[in-house]
């Protein structure tokens, strides 16, 4: 099946990214947010992160021109139908991405495939609200989707060969790589991560180093372009706790389990980067790392 058009539910970080990818590589990019404001605080947000590329030499005026040609963002999800494959990139909340999911299966297309960008949910689940659940399957883009090459792409328990094999021939044409993953709680990267954020926030919470040490420690020790506390920051606090708690309930592993640490953070609206603060202190605007901020 030709790919001609993409369209993305939900317009935060992430699924603002895939929009600036997938409309870069020449498709027609459908963006929905649940209302005209956020919307248009969606396509804000995309042309200052084009103009940040820019400046930093990593795209061109040509190239945002083309973004924008592409991209058509409002609140209306019925326009999702004309759409070969569409991504729902809301937040990892089982009822809410069901609830996208049940909208779009009537009114897309019998032949349309279905993904969502969920980093920890079932694949299998969210397919059961589909007539086609064949057509579903994950697509999980990493943030920052722009720089990172990897998207996982995930199988579900009926996802067809074809639905994979189209899946994997749309992430190859943006430029990315793909890695069939077959669904486990967590997937390959967000299982592997958790563990070494949560125990970086257990080694700051007995006093073992500072943020800023711990983070350094595994930057020049292993060769990580970030440290651990970092990398959460810049997820999301309240997006890895939300991940972890699913984790710990699904597989009922203690390296699952959330730090007290992080639960005190979000209570304190300090998730990260988009709040300006977090383990650090950021520019919310750049998203520039200024100081260390966390004091216990």
């Amino acid at each position: 099946m030709r790919i001609n058009t993409v369209a993305i539910v939900g317009g935060g970080r992430v699924g603002s990214g895939i929009a600036i990818v997938t409309a870069k590589a020449g498709l027609k990019t459908i963006l929905t947010e649940q209302s005209q404001e956020l919307a248009e605080a969606a396509l804000e947000n995309i042309e200052r992160e084009i103009d940040a590329q820019i400046a930093r030499w990593g795209m061109t005026q040509s190239e945002k021109k083309l973004v924008l040609t592409n991209l058509d963002s409002g609140d209306d999800i019925e326009r999702s139908s004309e759409a070969e494959v569409v991504i729902c990139s809301v937040q990892d909340e089982f009822e809410e991405q069901r609830e996208v999911f049940t909208r779009l299966n009537d009114l897309c297309k019998p032949e349309t495939i279905f993904s969502t960008n969920a980093s920890v949910l079932s694949i299998t689940e969210l397919a059961t609200v589909l007539d086609h659940p064949e057509k579903m399957l994950g697509l999980h883009f990493l943030n920052p989707v722009l720089k990172t090459k990897l998207v996982e792409i995930v199988r579900g328990f009926k996802t067809s060969d074809e639905t994979y094999e189209t899946g994997r021939k749309f992430i190859q044409s943006l430029g990315k790589t793909g890695i069939e993953v077959f669904e486990t709680p967590g997937f390959v990267t967000t299982r592997l991560i958790l563990p070494l954020i949560n125990e970086a926030m257990h080694a700051l919470l007995e006093k073992v180093a500072s943020a800023e040490d711990i983070d350094t420690a595994m930057r020049l020790g292993y060769n990580m372009k970030m440290g651990p506390l970092e990398i959460a920051d810049r997820m999301g606090l309240d997006r890895v706790l939300l991940s972890m708690e699913h984790l710990f309930r699904e597989s009922g592993a203690l390296k699952f389990r959330p730090c007290p640490l992080i639960k005190k953070l979000v209570r304190a609206q300090h998730v990260g980067v988009k709040t300006g603060e977090g383990f650090f202190k950021y520019d919310t605007q750049t998203g520039k790392k200024l100081s260390t901020s966390l004091s216990i």
